[in-house]
């Protein structure tokens, strides 16, 4: 169950690299930066996994989907809930498909479904973020006014607060400016959202200078995981008392990624 992305992480969904994320034929439509390197990636996933597994998570490794090098960022593709899984419709078209996979693959675990998005309505995971009695919902390049209406009435069927906010650049998806970090606690880029959007929140506020700059891992027990490159953030993190565990995830920055688009958190509590 997954209500609370603050509460601790006890099963998840990743897709290690092994050849797709390495067989881009158009970077600009996959909407990857730069090809990765692949030993690099190997490795780097590797050690998030580990990082995973050390904590007591239980990480399941699905393959790649054919022709699909952004199915290592399995965040985006669904939304699980104490409820079942949403659905969702992928907002690039590059990416489309990789939402029937992730469903057939939870399927397989036994997760229900409950919902999914339908056309026109387009919503990626990096857009949905659920802190206990409140789901926080991005209007972003990926996430149209269709899915945000549609998905907002799904949650509102499982008593979710739905709070939204239109994101802006550089930010890809709500998820590059913000993540909950305990059951009642978020981390937020400075200027970036309304004042009383997180309302009811402990927020402690960072200066982001990516698109990944709010982008972090909850373990949930005070521990957290982030990219390696955001040092001022994790000093501030290390500060208010949590243990940073930091990783190096440049090959995946390469895909526009950040550490929480590479995990599909399926069960905290």
């Amino acid at each position: 169950m997954l209500r609370n992305e603050g509460d601790r992480l006890f099963k998840v969904i990743v897709c290690s690299p092994q050849t797709e994320y390495f067989h881009i034929n158009d970077i600009k439509a996959h909407n990857i930066k730069e090809k990765p390197n692949k030993i690099k990636a190997k490795q780097q996933h590797n050690r998030l996994k580990f990082l995973l597994e050390t904590f007591g998570s239980r990480v399941i490794d699905i393959p790649e989907l054919a022709e699909h090098p952004n199915s290592v960022f399995t965040r985006d593709t669904a939304i699980c809930t104490p409820d079942g899984y949403i659905k969702l419709r992928m907002g690039l078209e590059t990416r489309k498909g990789e939402e029937y996979w992730m469903a057939q693959n939870l399927d397989v675990i036994g997760e229900p479904l409950f919902g999914n998005i339908d056309y026109p309505g387009t919503v990626e995971g990096g857009d949905v973020i659920l802190g206990g009695a409140v789901a926080f919902i991005g209007y972003s390049q990926r996430t149209n006014e269709e899915g945000v209406k549609q998905i907002s009435h799904i949650l509102k069927r499982m008593n979710y607060e739905t709070r939204v906010f239109e994101v802006p650049p550089p930010y890809l998806h709500l998820g590059g400016a913000m993540s909950i970090i305990g059951r009642d606690s978020v981390l937020c880029c400075k200027d970036v959202f309304p004042p009383d959007f997180f309302h009811g929140f402990n927020k402690i506020e960072i200066n982001c200078n990516t698109f990944i700059g709010g982008n972090i891992i909850c373990l949930g027990d005070n521990e957290l995981i982030a990219d390696s490159a955001n040092i001022q953030n994790i000093e501030v993190l290390k500060k208010a008392g949590y243990i940073v565990h930091t990783i190096d995830l440049s090959e995946f920055v390469k895909g526009t990624g950040g550490p929480t688009c590479l995990i599909m958190p399926v069960e905290r509590k």
